[in-house]
C-alpha cells in the first residue's frame, strides 16, 4: 500500500507515540499532539496504538492512492472527498488504487490523523518513527511532508489488519456504517492540572486567578502554547532564577513577565522557568486541538486522581479495540 502526496497542507509529519528513552540525553519526546485521536485512528485499521501515522495540521491535504488502501482519518469536523464523493470520517475506509483523497479544512480542531493498515513505513530512529523537524531527524527524511513525496505502508500486517481488509476490499470505496469519534473520549470541560513543584513561589491571589479566570491561546506550535490571561506574580522571597530542571509535555511554566507557557510534544527536556502546574495526561489531547483565540479554564486535581484517570483511559482504549474486533466478527 502506498500513496503520492499532491497537496501537503500547512504542516504534515509522520508521528507515533514518541521517544521515551532518551529524555536524559536532551532528546524531546515528540510524537503525536493528540494521543486520543491518533490511538483511535490506529485501532480503526487494526494497528497497534504505537504505529506511525500522518499528523495533519488544519487539513488541506491530498494524495493519490498508488495501490489499494485501508485507511482511517480521525478528525473533529473535517470533510473528506475521495474521487469527489464525500466520505464520513472516524471509521476504516477501503480506497481503490488510483483514487484521489482530499481532506478539507478542520473547522473544530487543529490536528487530524491518517492511519494506514500496518502503519507508515519510515525508519525507526532512537526507538521511534516520529519526526522532530527542529533537529531534522525521524519521520520522512526528518522534515514535514511535501508535494510528490511517496509513502508506503509496512507490509507485515496483523490479523486484525487482514480481517478488515478482507471485509472492506473491493473495486469501489467502502466503509462500515459505524464510527468512533474522538469526542467520546474527551468529556472534561476544564483542563485538569496537578500543582507544580514551584507552586509556593507565587502569590496567593495569582494562584486564585490561575484557577478561576480564563486563559486564551495566543500562539501555538508543537513546542508550546503561549497563553494570555492574568499575570502570575511571584512572591518577593522567590524572585531568584530557577536552575534548569526537568519539564515534559503538559508542564505549565511561568515566564519572567508572569505569562504562561504550556509545553507540548516537541518541548525541550529541561527549562529554567518555574512550574506552576502540569496538565493531566488525559486532557493534553483537549489542549492539542485548541486554536488561537480559544479559551482554557484550569481545575486542580491530585496526582492520584490524574493517575486513576489515565488508567481508566487506557482501559477504555482496550475496550474499544475489543469492540471493533466484535464488530468485525459479527
Amino acid at each position: 500500500m502506498s500513496i503520492r502526496i499532491i497537496k501537503q497542507g500547512v504542516f504534515s509529519t509522520i508521528q507515533d507515540k514518541g521517544r521515551t528513552q532518551f529524555l536524559d540525553q536532551a532528546v524531546p519526546l515528540s510524537g503525536v499532539m493528540d494521543q486520543v485521536s491518533a490511538n483511535i485512528a490506529n485501532l480503526l485499521v487494526g494497528n497497534s496504538m504505537d504505529a506511525a501515522l500522518i499528523e495533519i495540521v488544519d487539513g488541506n491535504f491530498e494524495f493519490i492512492a498508488q495501490e489499494d488502501l485501508l485507511i482511517a482519518l480521525v478528525s473533529a469536523s473535517s470533510t473528506i472527498k475521495i474521487n469527489e464523493e464525500i466520505i464520513p470520517v472516524n471509521r476504516p475506509i477501503n480506497i481503490p488504487k488510483g483514487s484521489k483523497f482530499h481532506l478539507k479544512n478542520n473547522l473544530d480542531g487543529r490536528y487530524s490523523y491518517l492511519a494506514v493498515a500496518g502503519g507508515w513505513d519510515v525508519p525507526e530512529i532512537l526507538g521511534s518513527r516520529s519526526t522532530f523537524v527542529t533537529a531534522g531527524f525521524g519521520g520522512h527524511e526528518g522534515r514535514r511532508l511535501q508535494k510528490d513525496d511517496e509513502l508506503k505502508a509496512i507490509q507485515k500486517l496483523s490479523k486484525q489488519n487482514e480481517i478488515l481488509m478482507e471485509l472492506l476490499k473491493g473495486e469501489t470505496i467502502s466503509y462500515p456504517n459505524w464510527s468512533v469519534p474522538a469526542s467520546q473520549f474527551k468529556s472534561s470541560t476544564k483542563i485538569r492540572v496537578i500543582l507544580g513543584r514551584e507552586i509556593d513561589w507565587f502569590e496567593d491571589l495569582a494562584i486564585a486567578d490561575f484557577l478561576s479566570e480564563p486563559y486564551r491561546l495566543k500562539e501555538d506550535n508543537r513546542m508550546g502554547y503561549h497563553l494570555d490571561g492574568p499575570k502570575i506574580n511571584r512572591k518577593i522571597a522567590h524572585q531568584k532564577e530557577l536552575l534548569s530542571t526537568a519539564v515534559v509535555p503538559g508542564t505549565i511554566q511561568v515566564s519572567g513577565d508572569g505569562s504562561l507557557i504550556l509545553l507540548m510534544a516537541d518541548c525541550q527536556t529541561t527549562g529554567g522557568y518555574p512550574r506552576i502546574a502540569k496538565v493531566a495526561e488525559v486532557d493534553l489531547s483537549i489542549c492539542a486541538q485548541l486554536k488561537p483565540g480559544d479559551h482554557l479554564h484550569f481545575e486542580i486535581i491530585t496526582l492520584k486522581e490524574a493517575e486513576k484517570l489515565y488508567l481508566e483511559r487506557q482501559k477504555d482504549f482496550q475496550k474499544l479495540a475489543t469492540a471493533i474486533q466484535f464488530k468485525l466478527e459479527a
